[in-house]
Formats: structure tokens, C-alpha cells, sequence
């Protein structure tokens, strides 16, 4: 019985790490590579030679650039595994019609925890007489009824 519990206690804490585990997603050193774009002076290229490809290009304008770093780190054996975020940062780039940087925000962790989020809800009423519950009305009886065999009697 003494061995087993010593063999088992030896699997326990072998799989145990003792040293922090970082995992890293985007781009690594945001902000120092951040500091080295010049507004009006760098383009598209420097900053896709700087940066490589955006992690988010906007659908809306495609002059508008997100580049992201999150570093997420696992803490030690007291902690139990608990993960921490270390850095959460996030850089948007404005282009001009050129691809001339125009616009720079560098956005960090506790820029991002000092954000209020606005929980305006707009309600959106749709009546029997308007266009869209027309619209959507018909959809449904051209899904629930495709060859429209069914009112024909």
C-alpha cells in the first residue's frame, strides 16, 4: 500500500510545474513596435513590415487596422493552474486614401478596465402594418410552404 500512495503521489507532483507557462497570442511587443510608427511619415507597407498583417481589418473601412497582444499566464502550483492575464493590448491604425498612417491609439489592460461599456438597449417594435413583418411574413410562409400546394384547396 506504501508504494502505491508513493507512486501516485510521484505521478501527482511530476505533472505539477513549478515555473509560470505564458501563452502568447498576436503580435509580441506591441508597444514597443507601437513607439516606432511615425504618424504622416510611415504607410501600409512599413506597417505591414513593422506589424505584419492586421488581426482585425475593418469590414466597414478598409483603412482601419486592429492589431491585438494578449499574453495569458498560468500561475504556479499554489495558485493551482489559476490563469492571469499579464497583457491585453490593442492598437488601432487609421490610414488616409494614400495608406499614409494618419491616426495611432494604443489601447492597454488598464485602459481597458477604466472603459464603461454603455448598456443602452434600443427596443425595436415591429407592427402588423410595416414593411419588414410583411417581409418577414412572407418568408415564413415560403419556408413552411415552398411549392405553395398547401393554401390552394
Amino acid at each position: 500500500n506504501k508504494i502505491l500512495i508513493l507512486i501516485s503521489i510521484f505521478f501527482i507532483i511530476s505533472n505539477c510545474n513549478l515555473k509560470q507557462n505564458i501563452n502568447h497570442h498576436g503580435v509580441h511587443m506591441l508597444e514597443k513596435k507601437n513607439e516606432k510608427l511615425r504618424i504622416n511619415e510611415n504607410n501600409k507597407n512599413d506597417i505591414f513590415k513593422l506589424l505584419g498583417p492586421p488581426s482585425v481589418e475593418s469590414s466597414f473601412d478598409n483603412d482601419l487596422l486592429f492589431y491585438i497582444e494578449r499574453k495569458i499566464k498560468t500561475e504556479g502550483m499554489y495558485k493551482l493552474g489559476k490563469r492571469k492575464i499579464i497583457a491585453n493590448n490593442v492598437l488601432i491604425i487609421l490610414l488616409d486614401s494614400r495608406g499614409v498612417l494618419v491616426k495611432k491609439e494604443f489601447i492597454n489592460l488598464n485602459q481597458m478596465n477604466d472603459m464603461q461599456i454603455t448598456k443602452k438597449i434600443k427596443k425595436i417594435d415591429y407592427k402588423k402594418s410595416s414593411f419588414i413583418y410583411d417581409f418577414l411574413s412572407s418568408m415564413r410562409q415560403k419556408v413552411n410552404d415552398p411549392l405553395g400546394k398547401k393554401t390552394k384547396k
